[in-house]
Formats: C-alpha cells, structure tokens, sequence
C-alpha cells in the first residue's frame, strides 16, 4: 500500500485526545473567574476525545510501519483537524458567531500568527482569552513535536514527523533521538515561560495578565488580553521585559539550551544567531536615529518604541507598543520588509528564516567569483560546514515558491476587495505569521472587517507559512501519490 493509514490514525488520535485534555485546562480559569463559560469546554472537550479516541483505537498497533507520506500527511491533517476543533470552545461560548470566523481565530492562535478577528478583546470571556493563549503556546513549539515527547507509547518512529514539522535547513542536534530532543525543547521551552510569568508578576502585572502574555511571548504568537496590546501597560519595565523574551524567543532553542548549559562558544560561533543580533542591533540603532528627528519624544521612548517594533516583527510575535504606520512613509516600507525576515531557524518565529537569507546572500556573492573563476570549484560554509548542493537548492526553490504565493495571495486578496496596501500588507503578514500588517490590517486594526472568502485565503496562507510551504504544498503534487 502507497500510504498506510493506520499510523496517521493512531497519531492523530492520540493528538486529538491530548487536545481536548487541553481544553479541560480552561474550566478551572473559568471558575475562577466566574465568566460562565465552563460548559463550552466541557462539550469541546468530550467531542475532541471522542472523534480522537475513535481514530487512536482504529487498527490500534504499536509496531506500525511508518514513513515519510505518511509524516507529512499526520502533519498536515494534525494541524487542518486541530484547527477545526479548536474553534469549537468560540462557538459553544458565543464569543465568535460564525464558522469562518471561529475557524480565523483558531487557525491565527495554533499557527502563531496573532491576527485576531475579535474587536473588544477585553469584552471576552477571561476563559475564552486562556483558551486563545494556550493554543498558541501549543503551536509555537509545534503539537507534533509534542506528541512526540509525551506519547512514545505509540512506537511510531518520529523523526518524519519533526522533520516535515520544522524544515528549517538547521543541523544542530541536542540529543541523537528525536524524542530526547523533543523532551529537552519543550522542558527550555516550559522554563523560559514560566521565568517570564514570574517576571511579569514581580513587575506589577495581574496573575491573568502575566501568564497569557507569558504564553503568547515566549510561542511569538502576539495575543494580548488587551485591546491595545503590550501599549496598554505603559510601565518601561514591563515592555523591555517582553521585549527580551521576543528575542529569546526568536533564537534557536538549540543555541539557548547550549547556552544555558554554557557552551556558550557554539552560540558566538553560529553564524545565523550573529546575523541575527547584528541585524536587530543595526536597525534599532538606525531607527532610534530616524525616529528622533521624525517624532518630537525623548531618546529612550524613541528607543523603547523601536526596539519593541522591530523585534516584535523580526520575531514575528506581533505585539504592538506603538503604531509604526503613523510614523512616516519610511518607516512602513521598511516594516514591510521586515515582514519577509523572520527570526533563526528551530526558533518559535514564523517567517522565511535568517539562515535561508544568509545562505543565498553568501551564494549571490559567490556568484560573482565564479563568473571570473568559471573552473573553480566554489562552495559555501556556513558553521565551517558545508552547505550541500540539494540544501542549496531546496533554499533558493523556498524563496522563490515564497514570493510566488506571497503576489498570489495579494492578487487573491486584491480580487476580493481589498485596496492594494492592505492586500500585500495580509498576504506578507500571515505567510510569515506575524499578525500586524499594514492599511487596514495594520498594528492598531484587526481582520474582521475582510470578507468570508479573504478569511479563508490568509488561513490557508498561514498553516502554508506555519509548515514552511513544502509540507503542505507536497501533497499537492502527482509525485507524493505515486510509487515512484
């Protein structure tokens, strides 16, 4: 048999089962807080385990084979059928009216990506505000990965699956098996939250408050419990606190555990996380300069604003402390351009990746060397190591399928009656799942104001941007169905 369907039954089961546990969390905080909401989790909750239960002990072995279609499928259909359920506790609350809408929101929080259809967020049930944190807390890291880690009871090898989760072209290993590399993310993963909800707590933040946005902080997914976001806690402290975690959060999480276990030398030396530093570094600097003769504010707010923007798009987390839009025409076309950055690859960040932007800039210049050296075998290093022909030419099909959906989502979005600002400014904001865009999805406006048929183009935009294209596009293709 081509795909074998028992092992995405089984996988997929148990992931369905783990989320609607998931959903359970929520009640407690409903309770708490008394919003009345408990039922609508209870209902989502059963229903998740029932439709996962019933998947999980379809054909139940353990030993089943397990190969790359299928990693990519179980992938795939993880996040579609994740993404359907999730919406259920929306629906069953009455925060969300409609399907297309609930649908938005669900796939925005398990993507990451922080566009949010709601306009009174600080009207919502506290319950329905953890449910949306805690779906991108689950996504930032990747529920596969997870599944990975906490259910090995399955005894479905892995690695396929981290593999079509995380395609980054990154080869630093913490662990040799894929489930120990699992576990130890997650456990860096887990730390560096819990140490920003203390933080936020030390700093004058609620309990509410802090243990959402150290959720949605440390995934770069950019929910904010506020109708104004990070802007509405005006303590400098509090931004700068965010702000360093969004940067963390941009890093490979195999460089912050190396880092944390002090081998300190493996992060100086990995060129991607130089680039990273120097390139956030250099447009703080050259925008702090612009914004001081732009705006008549002191230095440190001209500071503070655009450190806190910059690193909030770089790390496509997509806070919002100020409103770049209004700042000058300058200033949006170099955010737009940031959209297409990304942070470092095996980071929590959506995006293109540095790594892939260091590779092709490295070959563009070794390009020209090769013109006047036509004999010359020319190869490029990144780490001291060798960048193989088929990586090579994996990136550079990347940035070029990237672009390619990217003008076809705005022409999509253009055709469904957005002015043209706001469709590039969608397209390029939910392939690479930041959030804030730019015209009428800017940083201080929201998304539910677009049509059904534009909702449904930037969820597809966002799970494509999620899985880093190939994922999801492969299956598309007549190859992954053949035998040969």
């Amino acid at each position: 048999m081509l795909i074998n369907p028992q092992p995405i039954s089984n996988v997929l089961g148990a992931l369905l089962v783990f989320v609607g546990v998931i959903m359970w969390i929520c009640i407690p905080i409903s309770l708490i807080t008394e919003d009345g909401q408990w039922t609508a989790f209870v209902y989502s909750g059963l229903i998740s385990m029932a439709i996962g239960g019933a998947s999980w002990l379809y054909k139940f072995k353990s030993t089943a084979d397990f190969k790359k279609r299928e990693g990519y499928l179980i992938v795939v259909l993880s996040w579609v059928s994740v993404s359907l359920l999730c919406m259920l506790p929306y629906l069953f609350s009455g925060s969300i009216n409609t399907f297309t809408n609930a649908l938005f929101e669900s796939v925005s929080g398990f993507t990451t990506t922080g566009a949010t259809i709601l306009e009174d967020i600080e009207a919502t049930s506290p319950s329905i505000l953890f449910w949306r944190s805690i779906t991108q807390w689950l996504g930032g890291m990747g529920i596969i990965v997870l599944t990975i880690a906490l259910f090995p009871l399955l005894g479905i090898a892995g690695i396929e699956l981290f593999v079509a989760e995380a395609p980054g072209p990154t080869s630093d290993k913490i662990h040799p098996r894929i489930k120990d590399t699992a576990q130890t993310l997650w456990f860096v993963y887990v730390g560096l939250t819990a140490s920003l909800f203390l933080i936020l707590m030390l700093e004058g933040m609620n309990w509410f408050d802090a243990i959402n946005h150290a959720l949605t902080t440390v995934s770069t997914g950019g929910f904010s419990t506020k109708n104004a976001s990070i802007a509405h806690f005006t303590s400098p402290l509090i931004q700068y606190t965010i702000m360093a975690f969004m940067f963390l959060a941009g890093t490979n999480f195999a460089m912050l555990y190396f880092g944390l276990t002090g081998k300190l030398k493996k992060v100086i030396n990995n060129e991607e996380f130089r680039m990273y530093t120097l390139l956030v570094s250099g447009c703080i600097i050259i925008g702090t300069i612009t914004l001081q003769q732009t705006l008549p504010i002191s230095l440190e707010e001209s500071f503070r604003a655009i450190s806190f923007s910059i690193i909030s798009v770089m790390t496509t987390t997509g806070y919002v402390s100020h409103d770049y839009m209004s700042w000058s025409n300058g200033f949006t076309i170099c955010f737009f351009i940031l959209l297409f950055c990304g942070a470092c690859a095996g980071s929590t960040s959506g995006g293109i990746k540095l790594i892939r932007h260091l590779v092709f800039m490295r070959n563009t210049i070794l390009e020209f060397k090769r013109i006047l050296h036509p004999r010359a075998m020319i190869r490029i290093k990144i780490n001291k190591n060798m960048v193989q022909p088929k990586i090579l030419t994996h990136i550079l099909v990347f940035l070029l399928v990237y672009l390619f959906i990217f003008i076809v989502g705005a022409i999509c979005l253009s055709l469904l009656g957005l002015d043209f600002l706001t469709a590039i400014g969608a397209s390029a904001t939910c392939l690479g799942n930041v959030g804030p865009g730019l015209g009428s999805v800017g940083p201080v406006d929201n998304f539910a104001h677009l049509s059904s048929g534009a909702k449904y183009v930037t969820c597809f935009l966002m799970i494509c941007g999620r899985l880093e294209l190939f994922t999801i596009l492969v299956i598309f293709t007549p190859y992954f169905w053949r035998d040969n």
